[in-house]
């Protein structure tokens, strides 16, 4: 009898059975090695190794010292309309917040619904030589791309970006046409919530040993580690647990990827601009009390009367309805040209979650269409 078929034959004999355990265990290991090789792999791909990128075809119309103006006209020009200008958050994160993934793109469902010259605020991290830079500087550089695309826009905020657009609606009402603000802290002392609870209750000194550690800087990677410590059960034990479970799920990875682009990579904030934001918008809520100044004036929400479109997350504990909702009150728009909208979800998800762009970014860009 050839030898394999001896083989073959007498793994069934209880003599065999040990050797037939041990290439067993043999070819398990190697599939658990290569199972574990490849999820260290990616958790470094997945913790800083991706980098962010815009998901849309656009072109860049300015470059300024702050941020990339960038163009998702698509070939309409700026007559067609009042131009739309999304304000990014800089608050640590980059501006892909807003261009997340194709098919799940707030920059795309606007365009879809009708916004053709749409443009949006790329920012920059900072770097050392930008360490003292103010909101001043920010507001300056947005008035900017305003005034290159005409003198008169419709602003859309998100997050940070929405106080910003707001300062700059009071600062130069003309200059806005209507004004939409998605999770945006305008009283920062309504309803309360974690983040400003911690920012209220943690003294000044924390936040200016946080910057002189950053050599002047607020890194990111400090933001990043208090986010995350907003929710640690979640980033340091489950969200490894469900890479280990889903590493050989394409589909899987693929999402986990695309928001590891953006979630992973924070950005530098300047450090005098960071500071100024802690103690005059959340500690001592300025801007709500008409006692911000930004480029040499008092800013008075109360100029503001341009039509005004709110939108909140019923779960948002980063910035609560109360917040962004203030902005009713605050500014002087004519109540039958308020509209305010709290969808289901928390904060991210305003800006990139599939439900809200798909449900309710479209109305939102219809809305803005209309407006002249």
């Amino acid at each position: 009898m050839p030898r394999t078929a001896a083989r073959h034959a007498n793994i069934n004999v209880p003599l065999f059975w040990p050797a037939q355990l041990a290439a067993d265990m043999t070819e398990q290991g190697l599939e658990l090695l290569a199972r574990n090789v490849k999820f260290v792999a990616e958790e470094a791909r997945l913790h800083g190794g991706i980098k962010p990128r815009l998901a849309t075809a656009h072109t860049v119309r300015l470059r300024l010292r702050t941020l990339d103006l960038c163009d998702y006209s698509a070939g309409q020009k700026a007559s067609a309309g009042v131009p739309t200008l999304v304000n990014a958050p800089y608050a640590g994160h980059t501006s892909m917040i807003a261009d997340y993934h194709d098919g799940q793109s707030l920059m795309q469902t606007l365009r879809a619904a009708g916004v053709g010259a749409l443009y949006l605020t790329d920012w920059h991290s900072a770097t050392a030589d930008m360490k003292d830079f103010d909101v001043d500087q920010y507001l300056a550089e947005l008035l900017a791309c305003i005034d290159d695309l005409g003198g008169r826009v419709n602003l859309v905020g998100l997050c940070q970006g929405g106080w910003m657009a707001a300062m700059l609606a009071a600062r130069f009402p003309d200059k806005v046409a209507s004004l939409v603000l998605a999770g945006a802290p305008i009283d920062t002392h309504a309803g309360g919530g974690p983040l400003v609870r911690m920012t209220r209750e943690s003294p000044m000194d924390f936040y200016r040993d946080l910057v002189a550690s950053g050599g002047g800087l607020m890194l990111g990677r400090y933001m990043l580690a208090g986010w995350k410590n907003m929710h640690p059960d979640a980033h340091y034990v489950q969200e490894h647990i469900d890479l280990y479970e889903h590493i050989n799920d394409p589909a899987w990875l693929s999402k986990a990827e695309s928001f590891a682009r953006w979630y992973e990579n924070p950005l530098d904030l300047p450090g005098r601009w960071y500071l100024q934001v802690i103690d005059q918008l959340f500690k001592r809520n300025l801007l709500a009390r008409g006692e911000f100044v930004g480029l040499g004036r008092r800013l008075d929400l109360a100029a503001v009367q341009c039509p005004l479109y709110l939108l909140a997350g019923a779960a948002d504990d980063i910035t609560l309805p109360p917040q962004v909702f203030a902005a009713a009150r605050l500014m002087h728009t004519p109540p039958d040209h308020v509209r305010q909208a709290t969808v289901p979800g928390g904060h991210v998800g305003l800006f990139m979650g599939a439900r809200t762009l798909r449900e309710t970014w479209p109305e939102i860009g219809a809305w803005l269409t209309a407006q002249r």
